[in-house]
Protein backbone atom coordinates (compact mmCIF):
# COMPACT_ATOMS: atom_id res chain seq x y z
CA UNK A 1 0.00 0.00 0.00
CA UNK A 2 1.37 3.44 -0.98
CA UNK A 3 1.61 6.31 1.49
CA UNK A 4 -1.27 8.05 -0.27
CA UNK A 5 -3.48 4.96 -0.12
CA UNK A 6 -2.67 4.63 3.58
CA UNK A 7 -3.50 8.30 4.20
CA UNK A 8 -6.74 7.90 2.30
CA UNK A 9 -7.79 4.88 4.33
CA UNK A 10 -6.75 6.27 7.70
CA UNK A 11 -7.63 9.94 7.22
CA UNK A 12 -11.01 9.54 8.89
CA UNK A 13 -9.78 7.82 12.02
CA UNK A 14 -11.70 9.14 15.03
CA UNK A 15 -14.29 10.83 12.79
CA UNK A 16 -17.84 9.84 11.94
CA UNK A 17 -18.03 7.49 8.96
CA UNK A 18 -18.72 9.42 5.75
CA UNK A 19 -20.86 8.09 2.91
CA UNK A 20 -19.02 6.62 -0.11
CA UNK A 21 -17.64 9.08 -2.64
CA UNK A 22 -20.17 8.05 -5.29
CA UNK A 23 -23.02 8.95 -2.92
CA UNK A 24 -21.35 12.25 -2.07
CA UNK A 25 -20.97 13.07 -5.78
CA UNK A 26 -24.61 12.16 -6.47
CA UNK A 27 -25.78 14.33 -3.57
CA UNK A 28 -23.70 17.34 -4.63
CA UNK A 29 -24.74 16.95 -8.28
CA UNK A 30 -28.39 16.93 -7.23
CA UNK A 31 -27.99 20.10 -5.19
CA UNK A 32 -26.09 21.88 -7.96
CA UNK A 33 -28.72 20.83 -10.50
CA UNK A 34 -31.47 22.26 -8.30
CA UNK A 35 -29.49 25.48 -7.84
CA UNK A 36 -29.10 25.87 -11.60
CA UNK A 37 -32.82 25.31 -12.17
CA UNK A 38 -33.65 28.37 -10.08
CA UNK A 39 -30.69 30.52 -11.03
CA UNK A 40 -32.76 32.86 -13.26
CA UNK A 41 -35.02 34.91 -10.95
CA UNK A 42 -38.71 34.23 -11.57
CA UNK A 43 -39.40 37.96 -11.93
CA UNK A 44 -37.06 38.28 -14.91
CA UNK A 45 -38.46 38.28 -18.45
CA UNK A 46 -36.19 36.03 -20.52
CA UNK A 47 -37.00 34.91 -24.09
CA UNK A 48 -38.31 31.35 -23.90
CA UNK A 49 -36.12 30.06 -26.73
CA UNK A 50 -32.99 31.44 -25.05
CA UNK A 51 -33.86 29.88 -21.70
CA UNK A 52 -34.56 26.54 -23.38
CA UNK A 53 -31.18 26.62 -25.12
CA UNK A 54 -29.38 27.50 -21.88
CA UNK A 55 -31.16 24.76 -19.93
CA UNK A 56 -30.63 22.18 -22.69
CA UNK A 57 -26.87 22.22 -22.22
CA UNK A 58 -26.79 23.20 -18.55
CA UNK A 59 -28.97 20.23 -17.54
CA UNK A 60 -27.41 17.75 -19.99
CA UNK A 61 -25.58 15.87 -17.27
CA UNK A 62 -21.82 15.45 -17.18
CA UNK A 63 -19.45 14.88 -14.29
CA UNK A 64 -20.10 18.23 -12.58
CA UNK A 65 -16.43 18.09 -11.59
CA UNK A 66 -15.95 21.82 -11.13
CA UNK A 67 -19.00 22.34 -8.87
CA UNK A 68 -17.95 19.24 -6.94
CA UNK A 69 -14.53 20.78 -6.31
CA UNK A 70 -16.08 24.06 -5.13
CA UNK A 71 -18.15 22.20 -2.54
CA UNK A 72 -15.39 19.77 -1.51
CA UNK A 73 -12.82 22.55 -1.02
CA UNK A 74 -15.29 24.62 0.99
CA UNK A 75 -16.20 21.68 3.22
CA UNK A 76 -12.56 20.65 3.66
CA UNK A 77 -12.19 23.94 5.53
CA UNK A 78 -15.44 23.67 7.46
CA UNK A 79 -17.32 26.12 5.23
CA UNK A 80 -21.02 26.29 4.36
CA UNK A 81 -22.19 24.08 1.50
CA UNK A 82 -25.27 26.27 1.01
CA UNK A 83 -23.15 29.40 0.62
CA UNK A 84 -20.91 27.62 -1.90
CA UNK A 85 -23.77 26.44 -4.13
CA UNK A 86 -24.27 29.70 -6.10
CA UNK A 87 -20.55 29.68 -6.95
CA UNK A 88 -20.69 25.97 -7.82
CA UNK A 89 -23.56 26.71 -10.20
CA UNK A 90 -21.64 29.65 -11.65
CA UNK A 91 -18.59 27.61 -12.64
CA UNK A 92 -20.81 25.01 -14.28
CA UNK A 93 -22.38 27.81 -16.32
CA UNK A 94 -18.95 28.97 -17.47
CA UNK A 95 -17.88 25.42 -18.29
CA UNK A 96 -21.13 24.78 -20.18
CA UNK A 97 -20.82 27.99 -22.21
CA UNK A 98 -17.31 26.91 -23.23
CA UNK A 99 -18.61 23.52 -24.39
CA UNK A 100 -21.43 25.08 -26.42
CA UNK A 101 -18.95 27.31 -28.19
CA UNK A 102 -16.34 24.54 -28.55
CA UNK A 103 -18.87 22.40 -30.41
CA UNK A 104 -19.69 25.08 -33.01
CA UNK A 105 -18.72 24.53 -36.66
CA UNK A 106 -16.11 27.31 -36.42
CA UNK A 107 -14.45 25.48 -33.52
CA UNK A 108 -14.50 21.67 -33.08
CA UNK A 109 -17.61 21.12 -35.25
CA UNK A 110 -19.07 18.35 -33.07
CA UNK A 111 -22.52 16.84 -33.51
CA UNK A 112 -22.80 15.19 -30.09
CA UNK A 113 -21.97 16.15 -26.51
CA UNK A 114 -22.63 13.81 -23.56
CA UNK A 115 -24.54 11.50 -25.87
CA UNK A 116 -26.96 14.22 -27.02
CA UNK A 117 -27.07 16.47 -30.07
CA UNK A 118 -24.95 19.56 -29.54
CA UNK A 119 -26.69 22.85 -28.82
CA UNK A 120 -26.30 24.32 -32.29
CA UNK A 121 -27.71 21.15 -33.85
CA UNK A 122 -30.92 21.63 -31.86
CA UNK A 123 -31.31 25.42 -31.64
CA UNK A 124 -29.17 26.72 -34.52
CA UNK A 125 -25.80 28.41 -34.46
CA UNK A 126 -26.98 31.92 -33.60
CA UNK A 127 -29.02 30.84 -30.58
CA UNK A 128 -26.24 28.51 -29.41
CA UNK A 129 -23.75 31.39 -29.47
CA UNK A 130 -26.14 33.62 -27.52
CA UNK A 131 -26.98 30.85 -25.03
CA UNK A 132 -23.26 30.53 -24.32
CA UNK A 133 -22.95 34.30 -23.94
CA UNK A 134 -25.90 34.33 -21.53
CA UNK A 135 -24.44 31.54 -19.38
CA UNK A 136 -21.06 33.25 -19.11
CA UNK A 137 -22.59 36.59 -18.16
CA UNK A 138 -25.09 35.13 -15.69
CA UNK A 139 -22.33 33.22 -13.90
CA UNK A 140 -21.10 36.47 -12.36
CA UNK A 141 -24.59 37.25 -11.10
CA UNK A 142 -24.70 33.81 -9.47
CA UNK A 143 -21.33 34.31 -7.73
CA UNK A 144 -22.59 37.49 -6.10
CA UNK A 145 -25.51 35.58 -4.56
CA UNK A 146 -23.05 33.94 -2.14
CA UNK A 147 -22.93 37.35 -0.48
CA UNK A 148 -26.50 38.51 -1.11
CA UNK A 149 -28.22 35.33 0.06
CA UNK A 150 -25.68 33.72 2.39
CA UNK A 151 -23.73 36.59 3.93
CA UNK A 152 -20.25 35.71 2.65
CA UNK A 153 -18.13 38.86 3.14
CA UNK A 154 -18.06 41.09 0.06
CA UNK A 155 -14.24 41.11 0.00
CA UNK A 156 -14.15 37.31 -0.36
CA UNK A 157 -16.77 37.36 -3.11
CA UNK A 158 -14.89 40.14 -4.90
CA UNK A 159 -11.80 37.91 -4.95
CA UNK A 160 -13.89 35.09 -6.44
CA UNK A 161 -15.18 37.42 -9.17
CA UNK A 162 -11.62 38.57 -9.90
CA UNK A 163 -10.37 34.96 -10.06
CA UNK A 164 -13.18 33.96 -12.42
CA UNK A 165 -12.56 36.87 -14.77
CA UNK A 166 -8.85 36.01 -14.86
CA UNK A 167 -9.11 32.24 -15.19
CA UNK A 168 -11.98 32.14 -17.68
CA UNK A 169 -10.58 34.95 -19.84
CA UNK A 170 -7.61 35.71 -22.10
CA UNK A 171 -4.97 34.66 -19.56
CA UNK A 172 -6.92 31.54 -18.71
CA UNK A 173 -9.40 29.30 -20.49
CA UNK A 174 -9.92 31.45 -23.60
CA UNK A 175 -6.17 31.82 -24.07
CA UNK A 176 -5.87 28.05 -23.79
CA UNK A 177 -8.62 27.59 -26.38
CA UNK A 178 -6.83 29.85 -28.85
CA UNK A 179 -3.58 27.97 -28.28
CA UNK A 180 -5.50 24.73 -28.83
CA UNK A 181 -6.86 25.95 -32.17
CA UNK A 182 -3.38 26.98 -33.23
CA UNK A 183 -2.15 23.59 -32.06
CA UNK A 184 -4.30 21.90 -34.67
CA UNK A 185 -1.74 23.17 -37.16
CA UNK A 186 0.95 21.11 -35.43
CA UNK A 187 2.71 21.42 -32.07
CA UNK A 188 6.39 20.64 -31.84
CA UNK A 189 6.95 21.12 -28.10
CA UNK A 190 5.49 19.37 -25.05
CA UNK A 191 5.55 22.70 -23.18
CA UNK A 192 3.13 24.13 -25.74
CA UNK A 193 0.76 21.24 -25.08
CA UNK A 194 1.09 21.72 -21.31
CA UNK A 195 0.19 25.39 -21.75
CA UNK A 196 -3.02 24.38 -23.54
CA UNK A 197 -3.98 21.83 -20.90
CA UNK A 198 -3.10 24.06 -17.94
CA UNK A 199 -5.22 26.91 -19.25
CA UNK A 200 -7.99 25.45 -21.42
CA UNK A 201 -8.90 22.87 -18.78
CA UNK A 202 -6.81 23.44 -15.66
CA UNK A 203 -7.62 27.06 -14.86
CA UNK A 204 -11.33 26.45 -14.22
CA UNK A 205 -10.40 23.53 -11.97
CA UNK A 206 -7.99 25.76 -10.02
CA UNK A 207 -10.68 28.45 -9.84
CA UNK A 208 -13.21 25.98 -8.43
CA UNK A 209 -10.91 24.98 -5.59
CA UNK A 210 -9.87 28.55 -4.78
CA UNK A 211 -13.51 29.67 -4.82
CA UNK A 212 -14.53 26.95 -2.38
CA UNK A 213 -11.62 27.91 -0.17
CA UNK A 214 -12.52 31.60 -0.28
CA UNK A 215 -16.15 30.87 0.67
CA UNK A 216 -14.80 29.06 3.75
CA UNK A 217 -12.34 31.84 4.63
CA UNK A 218 -9.14 30.00 3.67
CA UNK A 219 -5.82 31.53 4.69
CA UNK A 220 -2.91 32.13 2.32
CA UNK A 221 -1.28 28.74 2.94
CA UNK A 222 -4.53 26.88 2.36
CA UNK A 223 -5.25 28.80 -0.84
CA UNK A 224 -1.77 27.96 -2.16
CA UNK A 225 -2.32 24.30 -1.33
CA UNK A 226 -5.63 24.39 -3.22
CA UNK A 227 -3.96 26.11 -6.18
CA UNK A 228 -1.20 23.49 -6.28
CA UNK A 229 -3.71 20.65 -5.94
CA UNK A 230 -5.82 22.10 -8.76
CA UNK A 231 -2.86 22.66 -11.07
CA UNK A 232 -1.78 19.03 -10.74
CA UNK A 233 -5.20 17.40 -11.03
CA UNK A 234 -6.17 19.77 -13.85
CA UNK A 235 -3.22 18.63 -15.93
CA UNK A 236 -3.78 15.00 -14.92
CA UNK A 237 -7.44 15.31 -15.93
CA UNK A 238 -6.55 16.50 -19.42
CA UNK A 239 -3.79 13.93 -19.93
CA UNK A 240 -6.37 11.29 -18.97
CA UNK A 241 -8.72 12.82 -21.57
CA UNK A 242 -5.96 12.46 -24.18
CA UNK A 243 -5.63 8.79 -23.21
CA UNK A 244 -9.39 8.17 -23.29
CA UNK A 245 -9.65 9.75 -26.73
CA UNK A 246 -7.48 6.87 -27.93
CA UNK A 247 -8.70 3.93 -25.85
CA UNK A 248 -11.95 5.04 -24.17
CA UNK A 249 -15.40 3.51 -24.47
CA UNK A 250 -17.55 5.63 -26.80
CA UNK A 251 -20.70 4.55 -24.96
CA UNK A 252 -19.37 5.90 -21.67
CA UNK A 253 -17.75 8.98 -23.17
CA UNK A 254 -20.91 10.00 -25.02
CA UNK A 255 -18.91 11.00 -28.10
CA UNK A 256 -16.69 9.50 -30.77
CA UNK A 257 -13.16 8.49 -29.83
CA UNK A 258 -10.27 9.43 -32.09
CA UNK A 259 -11.49 13.02 -32.47
CA UNK A 260 -8.05 14.39 -31.61
CA UNK A 261 -6.48 12.38 -34.42
CA UNK A 262 -9.25 13.38 -36.83
CA UNK A 263 -8.66 17.06 -36.05
CA UNK A 264 -4.87 16.58 -36.21
CA UNK A 265 -4.42 17.61 -32.58
CA UNK A 266 -1.17 16.66 -30.90
CA UNK A 267 -1.69 14.97 -27.51
CA UNK A 268 0.34 13.59 -24.61
CA UNK A 269 0.36 10.03 -26.03
CA UNK A 270 1.70 11.46 -29.30
CA UNK A 271 4.66 13.03 -27.51
CA UNK A 272 5.49 10.48 -24.80
CA UNK A 273 3.46 7.36 -25.62
CA UNK A 274 0.43 5.77 -24.01
CA UNK A 275 2.11 4.05 -21.05
CA UNK A 276 4.23 7.08 -20.18
CA UNK A 277 1.06 9.19 -20.31
CA UNK A 278 -0.57 6.86 -17.80
CA UNK A 279 2.49 7.15 -15.56
CA UNK A 280 2.28 10.94 -15.85
CA UNK A 281 -1.35 10.88 -14.67
CA UNK A 282 -0.25 8.92 -11.59
CA UNK A 283 2.70 11.24 -10.91
CA UNK A 284 0.53 14.34 -11.15
CA UNK A 285 -2.15 12.78 -8.94
CA UNK A 286 0.40 11.88 -6.28
CA UNK A 287 1.73 15.46 -6.35
CA UNK A 288 -1.82 16.78 -5.97
CA UNK A 289 -2.42 14.55 -2.95
CA UNK A 290 0.83 15.74 -1.37
CA UNK A 291 -0.35 19.34 -1.64
CA UNK A 292 -3.60 18.48 0.13
CA UNK A 293 -1.92 16.44 2.86
CA UNK A 294 0.34 19.37 3.69
CA UNK A 295 -2.31 22.08 3.27
CA UNK A 296 -3.67 22.28 6.82
CA UNK A 297 -7.30 21.37 6.08
CA UNK A 298 -9.86 20.43 8.71
CA UNK A 299 -10.82 17.33 6.69
CA UNK A 300 -8.95 16.49 3.48
CA UNK A 301 -10.72 13.16 2.88
CA UNK A 302 -12.99 14.17 0.00
CA UNK A 303 -10.25 16.00 -1.89
CA UNK A 304 -8.00 12.94 -1.66
CA UNK A 305 -10.82 10.69 -2.79
CA UNK A 306 -11.64 12.93 -5.75
CA UNK A 307 -8.00 12.87 -6.87
CA UNK A 308 -8.05 9.07 -6.90
CA UNK A 309 -11.43 8.99 -8.63
CA UNK A 310 -10.20 11.24 -11.44
CA UNK A 311 -7.07 9.17 -11.99
CA UNK A 312 -9.12 5.98 -12.36
CA UNK A 313 -11.99 7.40 -14.46
CA UNK A 314 -12.92 5.80 -17.78
CA UNK A 315 -15.09 8.58 -19.21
Amino acid sequence: MSRFEHDLETGTAGKAQQPPLKDYIAEVCGLVGAEMERTLPAAWTVPVHLKEAMDYSLQAGGKRLRPLLVIAACEALGGSREAALPVAAAIEMVHTYSLIHDDLPAMDNDDYRRGKLTNHKVFGEATAILAGDALLTHAFYSVVQASRRHGIPAEQVLSIVEDLAEMAGPRGMVGGQVADMEGEQGLTDLKQLQYIHLHKTGDLIVFSLLAGGRIAGADKKQLEALREFGTHIGLAFQVQDDILDLVGDEGKLGKKTGSDIKQQKVTYPYFIGLESSREEVKRLTDAARSAVLEGGFADNTRLLEIAGYLMARDH
